[in-house]
C-alpha cells in the first residue's frame, strides 16, 4: 500500500509542480549553468546505494589547490531562497516515483556514514529513506546527530500510514513556517563523524 501510495502521490506531485520546477531550473541554469540538478549517491534501503536527485544551489567554485570552496561561501543568494523554502528537494519525486526512496523514512545521508553508525543506529536502513520523516518534523537540522538517529528508529519501530500522512501533514507546515532549516547559522549540519557507542 505503502509504494503505491508513493508511486501515486510522487506522480501527481511532478504534474501539479512541473512548471514551478521548470521556473526553478532556468534560475539555477542563469545563476549557477549547467548542471541543473545536484547528483550523489546515497545508502537506499539496506543500504544499497542509488543516486538522489536535488536542484543546484551552490556553485563549483574551488581554491588554488582545486578543492571545493566551503559550502558558506558557495551557496548563492538564490539557492539560499530555494533552501529555505526546501524547494531544491523538489527533484526527489523523480526518485520516489522510481521507488529508490519513499515520500516519508529516515533521510538518506552520506555513503561514508555506513561504517560509523552504531547497530542501533544503522536499522535506520531497514525501512526505504524519504524526502521527509520523522526527525525532520521535529528538529530537522536543529537538533544533534545522535537525536535525529534516535527519531529515525523509532519511526521504523512505529510506521504506519497514518503516521506518514500526519509526518506529511507536518513537513508542509514546518516549510511554510520555514522552520529548523539549518543547525544554528550553518549552511549545512557538521559531518557526521561517528559517536563513543560505536567503540
Amino acid at each position: 500500500m505503502k509504494r503505491l501510495f508513493d508511486f501515486l502521490v510522487s506522480l501527481f506531485a511532478i504534474i501539479i509542480l512541473s512548471i514551478p520546477m521548470l521556473l526553478i531550473s532556468l534560475i539555477v541554469r542563469k545563476k549557477m549553468g549547467s548542471p541543473v540538478l545536484f547528483t550523489q549517491k546515497r545508502p537506499g534501503l539496506k543500504g544499497k546505494p542509488f543516486y538522489i536527485y536535488k536542484f543546484r544551489t551552490m556553485t563549483n567554485e574551488t581554491d588554488k589547490n582545486g578543492d571545493l570552496l566551503p559550502n558558506e561561501e558557495r551557496i548563492t543568494k538564490s539557492g539560499q531562497s530555494i533552501r529555505k523554502l526546501s524547494l531544491d528537494e523538489l527533484p526527489q519525486l523523480f526518485n520516489v516515483l522510481k521507488g529508490d526512496i519513499s515520500l516519508v523514512g529516515p533521510r538518506p545521508l552520506l555513503m561514508e556514514y555506513l561504517p560509523l553508525y552504531n547497530h542501533e543506529q544503522a536499522r535506520r536502513h531497514d525501512v526505504r529513506p524519504g524526502i521527509t520523516g520523522w526527525a525532520q518534523v521535529n528538529g530537522r537540522n536543529a537538533i544533534n546527530w545522535e537525536e535525529r538517529f534516535e527519531l529515525d528508529v523509532w519511526y521504523v519501530d512505529n510506521q504506519s500510514f497514518f503516521l506518514d500522512i500526519k509526518i506529511l501533514f507536518m513537513t508542509v507546515i514546518k516549510v511554510f513556517k520555514r522552520e529548523d532549516v539549518n543547525k544554528d547559522d550553518n549552511t549545512t549540519m557538521e559531518p557526521f563523524k561517528g559517536n563513543k557507542s560505536n567503540e
